[in-house]
């Protein structure tokens, strides 16, 4: 028992001695922990106010434009593209302000736009989307070269029926038929058999099979 007794207080003395050599590590480690903690919990609380005041702002865009009314419009897509680019709101924001632009007849307003909103889009989805915007500018620029660049940057797999269809109207005026072809028939395999689009890119195939026999 007093050997018991000896080792209890061996021990007890060694982790009072391990205490004195390493007790302010330990407890500079939890001050550090609880820091931690506590900032990330501030961090969330400030990104969920941020983007909620993006939201709002966004709201009040809608809601000028719903107005049209031109000057609150430019305040509050300043203010996203300004105070909130880091929110997808900012990226939603200089897309429609780009689509007024192309409305407008100012395409190459409406290309900075898309650039911006290119650049600020940290969302796959919503990359490809811009994206896509940028392909049909460019192809309505008729730049189709710059078109099928666009297109072939976008990172995800959406909009697949649309995007080939566009495809195939830029690898027409490039003169490139035979890939022209490829790209409707990808366009129509993507499409569900009731889309109204469907019957437009099958008379585009078809126009070309036309214009393959009269140039045989």
């Amino acid at each position: 028992m007093s050997f018991d007794v000896y080792d209890d207080y061996e021990q007890g003395e060694r982790v009072q001695q391990w205490l004195r050599k390493n007790g302010v590590s330990i407890a500079v480690g939890i001050a550090l922990g609880l820091v931690l903690i506590f900032g990330w919990q501030q961090w969330k609380s400030h990104r969920a106010g941020h983007e909620q005041a993006a939201a709002g702002e966004y709201s009040a865009l809608q809601a000028a434009v719903a107005q049209n009314n031109a000057n609150a419009i430019d305040v509050h897509t300043e203010t996203l593209l300004k105070d909130y680019a880091d929110t997808a709101w900012s990226v939603f924001a200089a897309g429609e302000r780009a689509q007024r632009n192309v409305m407008a007849g100012q395409l190459d307003k409406a290309s900075g736009d898309l650039d911006w909103a290119v650049a600020h889009a940290r969302d796959d989805a919503l990359k490809t989307l811009v994206q896509l915007r940028v392909a049909q500018l460019k192809f309505a620029q008729n730049k189709p070269q710059d078109a099928l660049t666009a297109l072939d940057a976008m990172p995800g797999k959406s909009f697949v029926a649309i995007a080939q269809e566009l495809r195939g109207d830029a690898l027409v005026k490039l003169g490139r038929h035979d890939d022209a072809r490829k790209a409707y028939q990808a366009a129509i395999a993507a499409m569900g058999d009731s889309s109204p689009q469907r019957g437009v890119v099958q008379t585009k195939l078809d126009d070309l099979a036309v214009a393959g026999k009269q140039g045989a």
